[in-house]
């Protein structure tokens, strides 16, 4: 007799939960969502949502009980309660223990000193008069601040210089921080691990990705990344290394820098699908919210090969308002052949909020760079009339 399908709770209701959603109902697989927010772009593909704060024990242990395994779509979740639900013998990917460690930076940092993981030096501080003995006793003079547990999607990181310190009200961040020496990199790199219940992994092709430097979001990104092959492999072998270290089954999404010396250094790793793989959903055999969701079904992993060339481009919201939007030259943009639009049902626009994203395909490289500059020239999003 056929087993039912589980049914999968997804703690988060952002637009990673709602293309995870997209991929389930594929397969017939329901999900429960909880989030606050009974517009939440998730919410309104899930078959039920548990309308709670993602830090309430309550509705965590409530939203387990209606669900057969529990994923999570964003690292801001209330662990101690993933916890408790494995102590009862509830399935939680990635484990509540390597969430432990990748939603406190402090901890991150620290982990990937102890697991021998290359990464850019750093110190760690708990008080802001420890900053600037700090940054000079390592002879820094530009360096990254990151609140240690109050970052998300470009927040809670800031580039500073040594002399910023001499103003006490210019320190941003209280509590635990990491100050992390500013890394003159090459390119920015990430790369996108599958790991199963049974230790089996494999890796996306590694992405380079460009950064608006004042909102520290991806602006756009291409795959594969502009590495040898020898780089390639380089990339993938640290964020294998990484993302296994974390000893726990999920999608680990492990971004890097490539600095001018031609070292890889790990600066972060998101346990979840990851915005440097929105570009999967077209260009690979299997999307990464499919691989997360073959690993929650013990399926087996499916291929991470790239079909062709691709480029992805987030639709920001623009500086300039805050209401309800539209995105201009929507048909423009789609006379252009490989191209695929993905709106995440947001009903109002803020400044740098992320609305959407374009994906882009073409043959090779050459024909990929023209296309996504032309394509980037259309995006743009207006206030409703």
């Amino acid at each position: 007799m056929q087993q039912p399908l589980p049914v999968i709770g997804i703690i988060g209701g952002g637009q990673l939960g709602r293309m995870f959603i997209e991929e389930a109902l594929r397969y017939n697989v329901s999900c429960v969502v909880l989030d606050s927010d009974p517009d939440a772009p998730a919410a309104r593909l899930a078959q039920h949502q548990i309308q709670a704060s993602i830090t309430d024990a309550e509705a965590i242990h409530q939203l387990a009980a209606q669900c057969d395994v529990i994923t999570y779509e964003i690292e801001h979740v209330f662990v101690d309660a993933l916890e408790e639900l494995e102590q009862l013998g509830k399935t939680v990917y990635p484990s509540a223990g390597a969430l432990r460690i990748i939603q406190d930076k402090t901890k991150q940092k620290a982990f990937y000193r102890s697991h021998d993981i290359a990464t850019s030096d750093f110190v760690l501080v708990n008080e802001p008069t420890a900053w600037l003995p700090a940054v000079r006793n390592k002879g820094w003079t530009k360096f990254v601040a990151k609140s240690g547990t109050d970052g998300y999607d470009g927040k809670g990181v800031q580039l500073m210089h040594v002399d910023d310190l001499l103003d006490p009200s210019a320190i941003p961040f209280n509590g635990a921080v990491v100050l992390e020496e500013f890394i003159v990199c090459e390119k920015e790199i990430s790369v996108i691990v599958a790991v199963d219940a049974s230790g089996n992994t494999c890796c996306y092709p590694a992405v380079e990705m460009q950064f608006d430097a004042k909102a520290n979001l991806v602006t756009y990104l291409f795959s594969p990344a502009a590495l040898s092959a020898q780089q390639h492999e380089e990339a993938r072998a640290l964020a294998l290394k990484t993302a296994l270290a974390l000893n726990s089954p999920g999608i680990f999404a492990v971004e890097m820098f490539l600095d001018k010396a031609g070292h890889f250094l790990v600066n972060e790793t998101a346990p979840r699908p990851h915005n440097s793989g929105h570009h999967t959903i077209e260009a690979c055999y299997t999307s990464q919210y499919e691989q997360l969701l073959r690993i929650l079904l013990h399926a087996p992993l499916g291929s991470t090969n790239l079909i062709k060339p691709a480029a992805m481009i987030n639709i920001l919201g623009d500086e300039s308002f805050s209401g309800p939007y539209e995105l201009a030259n929507e048909s423009e943009i789609l006379r252009t052949e490989g191209v695929y639009i993905h709106m995440y049902g947001k009903k109002t626009a803020k400044p740098n909020r992320k609305l959407g994203h374009i994906t882009i395909l073409a043959d090779n490289q050459q024909a990929l760079i023209a296309k996504t500059t032309y394509i980037q020239s259309l995006i743009q999003i207006k206030p409703l009339p």
